[in-house]
């Protein structure tokens, strides 16, 4: 057997994972930045940051290995509670990023996606969004999601309206709500469900993520914080996900 790993340089710049054997979705919950920004008595905004850099690097191991989808925890319905400056701050990073990233995901055949409630962002927020969107829509290589204003249970109900709405409707019949019928009106109808879904920073919780969609992955909880987070440590999850046997709740 071609074992899946083989030895890394320490800078982690070199990976040897067969690309036939990564998860084609990996989701991951970004955690740890507001605390890797205090334990260097820095601003949270600081540790939101370099989370950016890190996100930068994680899509570029991700394209360049492989994978199809990788999405990604960048705003939750519940983050609207941080304080103002830091909401400010962080509806601000897309805009960021995308300026200073967007022609190298450009160069390496990205495609940008959201899930969320996207209307509902700053219309600053939302204009640097789509334009990405729009300008990677032929891109063929990976996918990455941004989820934005997103939260798993007001996804669901926002599915079950739309249903009712249909059944009200004379539209659906009853006997046609079925598992797979209602995985389309949620956000992530066009891409898999994910097969590894990472959190950071040592919490064990999904917070309200893909609640539906994960129902079958395989958890990795590190302990690392997310602007820590590096190639090598993804490599790593990825080892664990592989050595799982995953039965689907048979045999």
């Amino acid at each position: 057997m071609i074992p899946f790993f083989n030895k890394k340089k320490k800078n982690n710049k070199e990976s040897h994972i067969h690309i036939e054997s990564v998860p084609k979705h990996i989701a991951i919950i970004m955690d740890g930045n507001g605390r890797w920004a205090k334990q260097r008595k820095m601003p949270r905004i600081k540790g939101h940051y370099e989370g950016m850099q890190t996100v930068k690097t994680i899509t570029r191991h991700a394209s360049d290995i492989g994978i199809k989808y990788l999405t990604l925890y960048a705003f939750s319905t519940e983050n609207w509670s941080r304080p103002k400056d830091e909401v400010n701050y962080l509806m601000k990073l897309p805009g960021d990023f995308l300026t200073t990233f967007l022609p190298e995901l450009i160069e390496k055949n990205v495609k940008v996606e959201t899930i969320g409630f996207i209307d509902q962002l700053p219309e600053h927020t939302r204009k640097a969004v789509l334009e990405a969107i729009e300008k990677t829509k032929d891109n063929t290589g990976l996918t990455l999601v941004f989820a934005l204003n997103y939260g798993g249970r007001k996804e669901i109900v926002s599915a079950v309206q739309l249903i009712a709405k249909r059944y009200k409707d004379n539209e659906l019949e009853l006997s046609e709500i079925t598992e797979d019928s209602f995985a389309e009106y949620l956000f992530t109808k066009e891409m898999p469900d994910p097969e590894l879904l990472i959190r950071t920073s040592g919490e064990e919780r999904l917070s309200n993520f893909l609640i539906w969609q994960s129902s079958y992955s395989e958890f990795v909880f590190v302990d690392t914080l997310w602007p820590d987070f590096g190639t090598a440590e993804l490599d790593k999850c990825i080892e664990t996900y592989h050595s799982r046997h995953r039965r689907f709740g048979g045999l």
